[in-house]
């Protein structure tokens, strides 16, 4: 048996070497990262006479013979080298294709489309029926993108310590085979195992998968792609589109199926608002995402970014955001390290930007669908060591590939979706200590355990998130205001809309909890109307806020909890509703009610998603038919004088008066400032 010599092992981690150009470039497969090595210093190949063996056939791969009769790749696979199987007939070339395929001329839609909108139409791909030499696809010299191969993480406390690993000899992509497979150095301390695609069998065919995709979808693939990167990426930007370009330009047919079917789901949003495409017969949505969930489900199987890509644009879709397909991504985004920090790491330098941007979107998938399925976060604080991103890491250009980068980041619309991801980021964090400093078993054991001073020990713990909050909202970048115009742009949507929805989605949970510690039998009533008064406040801003949104805003594209969120604003006024010590209180929040769901009937013609919470309204008013009649209540004291009544009313032996007053304090300052910040934020 043939030995395969590696190189000396480096004294630390060498950086992943530049692209060199080959002399030629006609088969992908021939240089692959992982086998250039061992190709190019194998025996040469024999004549196209004789035939490849039964592994290299079913990889597609070039078959080098050794002297033993064994090829390079099953040696390097570690597999029998046999000569028994029939060679499959050859399939035909798929007329309407895929991507590539249907976007190598232009189709009629696309080019009819470019003329009612500027924009910057997607490269069309360059026919290969000339083979033009290039460099190598750029994720293909990644760690996490790679076509024909993935990564695992080996974790600190697995059988394989770093320690040991570290002896290996790597050479220079900082790899070394071992009896477990190939391992990869990244840093010091990190190590992934790399697998050959192939060597994790699936029921399933990609190129199958893709004709299907490409079948649903037409010659309308160009059009919904050139939507995508104009209305989705901006704002939420998962995707290395230089690297997805390229690969487009370039004819390659290997795409990951559920990651663009997923894309091609998202574009078809807007298929009714294109004056163009609305014309024409829309794709069966349904067919695209059960092809989209069921390759993404064989996917997961081969961990790569492409697939979290993939569920996370699914996820974004109201009715496929399920926790169970959550739950899997997190546990995808830690077997590929997203949960690390990659900024040392020997990888592309793309690629650590991507990582970023994909670890955050995971992070607020996490923490927001705790929020909408009332479930525990599966992201741990202890173990997330990933940095904040800054604008460096919106840079998607890539070394040596011809982009149209430079003019992206000076567009004005796409530096404003930067923008409002990273307060989206932020914003989260909040939310998440709003999530485990109130709703979490633990601080709900506390508050039983508090009896009657829980609303007590509630408010204490309100004021610094509620401060946090408050000073976020006033930090907010001009670009972020709902009044922002932006000049220059291609299109007038803009979705700032969803990241102050979910600003006073997290401004009710606080006061939720508040309203939800309050014991009418045991409470002081002072306390009671001050509490409630604060909470009557936030829900007439939100309400209003909602109110307030244009077409612009509601056509736009909206993070995943947006329905959620939407509908936790009725279900906070249902909740006043209920709790309401009197009949005319009672009345007032019923009456806003029903304005709330007119308005958001009204809304849902724009953006048809918002039905949802439509749907969560009428659930919560069949609820409340059954709330008993209400007595009638003398009209409440001012303010001022409540505040002084219940501060002389408290124990004199509990240490609580003074820290009382300052909640008190604190409430009474929500009223005069949500004025104050509609008149900011230019509404």
């Amino acid at each position: 048996m043939a030995t395969i010599l590696m190189a000396a092992p480096p004294l630390a981690p060498r950086p992943i070497a530049a692209w060199s150009t080959p002399m030629a470039f006609f088969d992908s497969k021939e240089h692959r990262p992982a086998l250039k090595q061992l190709q190019q210093s194998a025996p040469v190949a024999r004549s196209r006479k004789e035939r490849p063996c039964d592994g290299c056939r079913k990889r597609k791969s070039k078959c080098v013979l050794q002297e033993a009769r064994r090829c390079v790749l099953c040696e390097f696979h570690k597999q029998d080298c046999t000569f028994v199987e029939k060679a499959q007939p050859r399939k035909r070339k798929l007329e309407d294709g895929s991507l590539c395929e249907s976007t190598a001329k232009k189709s009629p839609t696309s080019a009819t489309v470019s003329a009612g909108r500027t924009q910057t139409q997607t490269p069309a791909v360059v026919v290969a029926s000339v083979p033009v030499a290039r460099k190598p696809f750029a994720v293909d010299e990644s760690l996490s993108l790679q076509r024909h191969r993935h990564c695992k993480l080996l974790g600190q406390t697995t059988a394989l310590d770093a320690s040991l690993v570290g002896l290996g000899a790597f050479n220079d992509k900082n790899e070394t085979e071992s009896r477990v497979g190939t391992l990869r150095q990244v840093t010091g301390s990190e190590f992934f195992s790399i697998h050959a695609d192939a060597d994790v069998p699936i029921p399933d065919d990609e190129a199958r998968a893709l004709a299907e995709i490409a079948a649903i979808v037409g010659q309308h693939g160009q059009a919904l792609i050139d939507i995508y990167f104009r209305n989705v990426h901006p704002s939420y930007p998962i995707i290395q589109k230089e690297a997805f370009l390229d690969r487009v330009r370039h004819g390659d047919k290997q795409f990951n199926p559920p990651l663009l079917a997923a894309m091609y789901l998202l574009a078809l949003s807007w298929w009714d608002q294109d004056p163009v495409l609305s014309q024409q017969t829309k794709p069966d949505v349904l067919r695209l995402e059960h092809i989209a969930i069921s390759s993404l489900t064989f996917a997961m199987q081969r961990p790569k970014m492409s697939a979290v890509q993939a569920g996370l644009l699914l996820l974004q879709r109201a009715k496929s955001s399920t926790w169970t397909l959550t739950v899997q991504l997190v546990a995808l985004g830690q077997d590929i390290g997203l949960h690390l920090d990659c900024s040392d790491w020997s990888i592309p330098l793309w690629e650590r930007r991507l990582r970023k941007r994909l670890a955050w979107a995971l992070y607020m998938q996490d923490k927001w669908s705790a929020v909408m399925h009332g479930r525990p976060s599966h992201i741990n604080g202890a173990d997330w060591a990933v940095q904040h991103p800054t604008m460096s890491d919106f840079d998607e250009s890539i070394p040596a590939v011809v982009t149209d980068s430079s003019a992206e980041d000076t567009d004005p619309q796409s530096a404003k979706g930067r923008t409002i991801f990273m307060q989206m980021i932020t914003l989260t964090s909040i939310m998440a200590d709003v999530c485990s400093t109130f709703y979490s078993q633990t601080a709900r054991t506390e508050s039983a355990r508090a009896g009657r001073y829980s609303t007590q020990l509630v408010l204490n713990r309100a004021k610094p998130v509620q401060l946090k909050l408050k000073e976020w909202f006033a930090k907010l970048p001009p670009e972020c205001k709902m009044d922002h115009q932006t000049l220059g742009t291609t299109g007038p949507l803009s979705s700032t809309g969803y990241l102050h929805l979910g600003y006073f989605a997290t401004e009710i949970s606080i006061h939720r909890r508040i309203v939800q510690s309050l014991d009418p039998a045991t409470a002081d009533p002072y306390m009671l109307y001050i509490c409630r008064s604060a909470a009557k406040t936030r829900l007439i801003s939100a309400m209003d806020f909602v109110n307030r949104l244009r077409p612009e805003h509601l056509q736009a594209f909206w993070f995943f909890p947006s329905a959620t969120n939407f509908a936790l604003i009725g279900t906070f006024g249902a909740l006043l509703q209920a709790t309401s010590p009197g009949r005319e209180e009672a009345g007032f929040y019923e009456s806003r009610l029903r304005e709330y769901k007119w308005t958001l009937a009204v809304s849902s013609k724009k953006a048809r998603w918002i039905g949802d919470a439509v749907e969560v309204l009428e659930a919560n008013a069949e609820l409340l038919g059954g709330l008993g009649e209400k007595p009638v209540t003398v009209v409440a004291q001012p303010r001022k004088v409540a505040q002084e009544k219940v501060v002389q009313v408290l124990d004199a032996s509990m240490a609580a008066p003074q820290l009382l007053q300052q909640e008190f304090d604190f409430l009474d300052g929500e009223e005069e400032e949500d004025d104050e910040m509609m008149e900011v934020d230019g509404w």
